[in-house]
């Protein structure tokens, strides 16, 4: 099996991450959360749950992925495969097995689980997440003759392929930007059906009005950043 690392976003997720952690296949070599800024049991939790921690101090999304990664730079085994996972138990990751096998199995570069209408629980995503989702994906397919219909967090991408994206977004555009890089570098790209339930908590994102703007305008301007180049 190659070496897959995990890298979990996690602010104030106490309740749900080990549970997180615990369903994770027993496949992956390392299971990273960076706790971002957490106040409450995060970072004690993911810890006990078997979890290698980080903190990143810095609020945004993106702040928390780069910060798991500069961790893995700065390892020697390098991994072969980097999966990103939420921490709010909405995404099902056991399931990491179907993200990685067009990896493996096909040589793909990079896959996102799909949270297809079918497999989503009622309510799992707020009318904003899916309009949003359409937008974004509409948009891409119509500048970029993209075939992708979901911005989803979880993700999976062979490691040099991830280095070589250089990303840079510290908060809401991180998925829109790997995505849309995607296409630019014309890497192989595949889409999974995912489950998808209801988070523990409240969104940090599309459970506020503030949060559910600053993430359209910041996917927005990725996208019509990209169009341009």
């Amino acid at each position: 099996m190659p070496n897959i690392k995990v890298i979990i976003p996690a602010y104030n997720e106490e309740e749900s991450i080990p549970l997180v952690i615990k369903a994770i296949p027993n496949l992956v070599n390392e299971i990273i959360v960076v706790s971002n800024n957490s106040t409450d049991n995060t970072e004690i939790n993911a810890k006990n749950a078997g979890a290698t921690v980080l903190v990143e101090n810095q609020k945004g999304y993106g702040f928390a992925c780069l910060k798991g990664m500069e961790y893995i730079s700065q390892q020697k085994n390098k991994p072969d495969i980097v999966v990103f996972l939420d921490g709010d138990y909405s995404d099902y990751p056991e399931e990491l097995t179907k993200i990685i096998q067009p990896i493996i199995e096909e040589n793909i570069d990079f896959v996102i689980g799909s949270r297809i209408k079918e497999l989503r629980e009622e309510g799992s995503m707020t009318q904003p997440q899916i309009f949003g989702n359409w937008l974004a994906t509409s948009l891409m397919k119509l500048l970029f003759k993209s075939t992708f219909t979901d911005l989803g967090p979880f993700r999976a991408i062979k490691y040099d392929k991830l280095l070589g994206l250089k990303m840079e977004d510290k908060t809401y555009g991180w998925t829109v930007e790997m995505q849309l890089k995607v296409l630019k570098q014309k890497l192989s790209y595949r889409e999974i059906p995912v489950n998808y339930r209801n988070r523990i908590g409240v969104s940090k994102v599309s459970g506020t009005i503030k949060g559910a703007i600053f993430a359209g305008i910041k996917i927005l301007t990725w996208i019509f950043k990209y169009s341009f180049k």
